[in-house]
């Protein structure tokens, strides 16, 4: 469970450079940010922010952006981005004076904001990719909405992405993966990857039940299942996807664009 009230975290979220602070002042414009005219690419919920760093170290030609909106979780991804500048494993100094800043050339930038406004950071295509990353699945019905693959999602997507992209999808929650299927289905969004089984870890008899096996699974009605061949993103695992997966627990992954881009 995330923890939401760690005393300090807004003051040390507030000196940090690794955050933008005034994140709206930079909409039409975040390529300044970075001093460089690569593509952008954006996580939403960035967790402990391991898979946003591991990326933008093995990618330096992109950019990428992190969003949070709990201070307590992006507490832990700037302390992780702290220890990493610093080469430390212990707890860091609690003075901001004292604390590492972010090195020169540093390819991503974390912002404490609501994904819900979207649209009031980021200009029609100014994102080239999305990375959506073991969301809060909301399991009640009426909560559907704040899913982050629910139809209202997509179309904030719809508003800041470049034509021709879109999303990269990851979950445990196979019922997740199963509405953001339909979801996408619905919203005339293109799927051009679908895993059910991601790294081949997947319980047998699961898969036997759903009468599926663990690498084709149920596409929603009308969409059409592609090719067993690699999804264009990284395979780089978070935390909690290499946890779950040392455990046996299959990693649905599904990768999605725009239709008629």
């Amino acid at each position: 469970m995330r923890l939401r009230n760690i005393p300090g975290s807004r003051d040390i979220i507030a000196a940090s450079d690794f955050v933008i602070q005034d994140p709206e002042a930079y909409k039409g414009r975040w390529k300044t940010v970075f001093g460089k005219d690569h593509p952008i690419e954006l996580e939403i919920g960035i967790g402990k922010g391991r898979f946003l760093m591991d990326l933008a170290q093995k990618h330096p030609e992109r950019n990428y952006l992190g969003i949070e909106m709990y201070s307590s979780v992006l507490l832990r991804a700037i302390q992780k981005a702290e220890q990493r500048t610093a080469g430390l494993a212990a707890p860091l100094p609690v003075s901001a004076e004292e604390r590492p800043k972010r090195p020169e050339g540093c390819n991503f930038r974390l912002l404490r904001f609501d994904a819900t406004e979207l649209p009031y950071l980021f200009e029609q295509g100014e994102i080239e990719k999305i990375y959506l990353n073991f969301s809060d699945p909301w399991p009640k019905d009426r909560h559907a909405d704040r899913r982050l693959t629910s139809a209202c999602f997509l179309k904030r997507y719809e508003q800041v992405l470049q034509p021709g992209h879109g999303i990269a999808f990851k979950t445990d929650n196979r019922d997740l993966f199963d509405f953001s299927l339909d979801q996408l289905k619905e919203s005339g969004w293109e799927l051009t990857f679908c895993s059910f089984d991601l790294h081949g870890t997947g319980n047998r008899s699961q898969a036997e039940k759903d009468g599926t096996g663990s690498d084709t699974g149920r596409i929603a009605e009308g969409m059409s299942a592609p090719g067993s061949g690699q999804p264009e993103s990284d395979l780089i695992m978070t935390e909690y996807e290499e946890k779950f997966a040392a455990e046996g627990h299959p990693i649905c992954m599904l990768e999605a664009r725009i239709r008629g881009h």
